[in-house]
This record gives C-alpha cells, structure tokens and sequence, in this order.
C-alpha cells in the first residue's frame, strides 16, 4: 500500500520561511511527477509545484520564485522550500505522487502565515 506523510508546516510569519517534506512508502513502480497542492478555506485545490521524474520543474504564477521544489529520487521524498511566505500562502498543502498505477495523496499539512 502506497503511504505519504507531509510534515514541516506551522505557523510563520509573513517573510518567513518553511520547508515542506513528503515522505513515501510502499511499493511504487513508474513515477513520472511528484508535487504539491494546496486548498485554502472556500477555495478549490490548486496546484503549487510540480517535478518530473526527469526533474523538471513547473511552479503555479503566484509563488514562482518564492516557492523551490526538489526530490529525492532514492527516497521517493519530495520537498517545498518556501521562502518571503505571505497570508495567501495560507492553505492545507498536500502532496501527490503521479503513476501509472495511479495518483496517491497525503493526508496535508496545515500553513499559517499570519502575524
């Protein structure tokens, strides 16, 4: 059974910095993108980041240079750097897990960015 757990989030305040990890377990075959979503209250789930297997990036226009997403393809653990956070940044953010035996989510870790 394919796992992922989010840790890293909290609170911050605005111009403040915070790492997101996702860690995975289980048995995956043929992943072709990991990444982030995020969902904040009233609003729908948007995409923030984005990495392919080959390490491609693509970022949503509201946190491109802000936000850094890496993996590491051993581990199957992708991270979010996120740096000048900003009270829009707030939101429960997800990570995915893209396959061809399907798409696997974590549970979310919650963001505050407030004073």
């Amino acid at each position: 059974q394919v796992r992922l757990v989010e840790s890293g989030g909290g609170l911050v305040q605005p111009g403040g910095s915070l790492r997101l990890s996702c860690a995975t377990s289980g048995s995956i075959f043929n992943i072709y993108a990991m990444g982030w979503y995020r969902q904040a209250p009233g609003q729908q789930r948007e995409r923030v980041a984005r990495i392919s297997s080959a390490g491609s990036t693509n970022y949503t226009d509201s946190v491109k240079g802000r936000f850094t997403i890496s993996r590491d393809n051993d581990k199957n653990t992708v991270f979010l750097q996120m740096h000048n956070l900003k009270p829009e940044d707030t939101a429960v953010y997800y990570c995915y897990l893209g396959a061809f035996t399907g798409t696997f989510w974590g549970q979310g870790t919650q963001v505050t960015v407030s004073s």
